[in-house]
């Protein structure tokens, strides 16, 4: 299905409708109000890629963390960009029905960049990395950004030639996607829907568990199959917890990964208590450590290793978003229909007493908001991230409350849990 949308540089400027009536799709850069939702991960992006195209080579594993990493690094909403280069591509088959486009797949041209119909092939870049840059530069393009050295050829002509100049004047708001849409293929009429359709088609995976959460951590380490560009500098010696999320992961990857369904979908009137995974465990010897029954429900049992798969998998699939103070968590879009739940207002944190131990865990009923639940057992204050599900966050709580934390609160409530194991390490930078 790659269609040849390249007169997008047919200079058919004049041809695009008022900006005004071309904004339901996001804007092509990030903002406060405008960012990726968290549950677009590369792991969830390339399973989607598979269902559509089942024969995909093998050589794209990383174009999904490639995408997240260089658009994160532009400031570009990716997640459409890999929307788009699927419209273009053929879903990475480069065909277009029974027959296959102008482009080839080793050219790593994942915009029709330079492929102008009749034949033309179009540009070719070194590697994957290269080509997804090539594809994002063009879109700040679009998005009214100059760019200083643009990766693509093409992209080094329409912004010498200014193509877009008097098109840009027009807009007094941020240029979406689907003001893009309108410009890339003029006159089709059609673009901006399919981008629409393949955001919407997303939605099922969105909310199924992150199938490779690693790769989250992989595209924020500026790690690269094929590239190395500038990294930013290294973070904190200290593990934030997404890192400590992530070896959770790691831990339980050998067992069986058939439980990761989410509990929050259980149809009971009160919701199970999900398995829980400690994240700092304490520097003491095991048998210093308190270990109440299950039947006692008034403390946890911190393990040596995670042993709960479901708890790995559901409760530490997540990617790292703005820090756990911001004003104002991604804006929701029409093209995503299950984004990430709009950030709460974090509740007042009580003081932890003078030499108190604490420690900090993570449970999850498969939702995208988080709670943290802070109790006190044997002189322990315990902080716990809770996944819940939207509409649900009361119940779950006092379900897990009931049975794992007993006279415990909910203390703040986020729009995420990296937000929540942002805060719960705050609160205790133990381990």
């Amino acid at each position: 299905m790659h269609r040849r949308v390249a007169a997008y540089l047919s200079f058919a400027v004049l041809c695009a409708p008022l900006p005004c009536a071309a904004a339901a799709l996001p804007g092509i850069k990030t903002s406060p109000s405008n960012r990726v939702p968290e549950c677009a991960t590369p792991g969830r992006m390339m399973r989607y890629l598979k269902d559509r195209n089942p024969e995909l080579d093998p050589r794209y594993a990383g174009v999904a963390t490639e995408y997240m990493r260089l658009g994160e690094a532009l400031g570009v909403r990716w997640d459409f960009a890999f929307y788009q280069m699927i419209i273009e591509t053929g879903s990475l088959s480069y065909r277009r029905g029974n027959r296959s486009g102008d482009v080839k797949a080793a050219q790593n041209n994942f915009a029709g960049l330079g492929a102008i119909g009749g034949g033309a092939t179009g540009e070719s870049f070194k590697d994957i990395a290269t080509g997804v840059r090539a594809h994002l530069e063009h879109l700040l393009l679009y998005a009214g950004d100059k760019l200083d050295n643009p990766t693509a050829e093409r992209t080094r002509k329409v912004q010498e030639w200014g193509v877009l100049t008097a098109w840009h004047k027009r807009f007094t708001r941020p240029i979406t996607f689907s003001d893009l849409a309108q410009q890339w293929a003029p006159g089709s009429g059609s673009y901006g829907k399919m981008l629409e359709d393949i955001a919407d088609r997303f939605a099922e995976f969105c909310a199924q568990p992150d199938p490779h959460p690693e790769l989250v951590a992989e595209a924020h380490g500026r790690t690269s199959r094929d590239a190395d560009p500038t990294s930013p500098p290294e973070a904190s010696a200290r593990p934030v917890g997404a890192e400590l999320a992530k070896r959770a992961i790691e831990d339980g990857k050998a067992q069986d990964n058939d439980r990761r369904s989410a509990l929050g979908a259980l149809e009971t009137e009160k919701p199970l208590p999900p398995p829980i995974a400690l994240l700092n465990p304490p520097a003491v010897p095991e048998a210093d450590r308190t270990r109440p029954t299950p039947a006692e429900a008034t403390s946890y049992e911190p393990p040596a290793k995670v042993k709960d798969p479901a708890a790995k998998a559901t409760a530490t699939s997540v990617s790292p978003v703005a820090p756990a103070g911001a004003a104002k968590a991604p804006a929701s879009d029409k093209g995503l229909r299950t984004a990430a739940a709009a950030t709460a207002a974090k509740a007042a944190q009580p003081p932890q007493p003078t030499g108190q131990k604490c420690r900090v865990w993570t449970a999850s009923y498969g939702g995208q908001k988080a709670l943290i639940i802070r109790s006190i057992v044997d002189k322990v204050v315990n902080y716990t991230v809770l996944d819940v599900n939207d509409g649900a966050e009361t119940r779950e709580a006092e379900a897990f409350i009931q049975a794992y934390a007993k006279d415990g609160a909910v203390t703040g409530e986020f729009g995420s849990q990296t937000q929540a194991l942002d805060k719960a390490f705050e609160l205790c930078p133990e381990g």
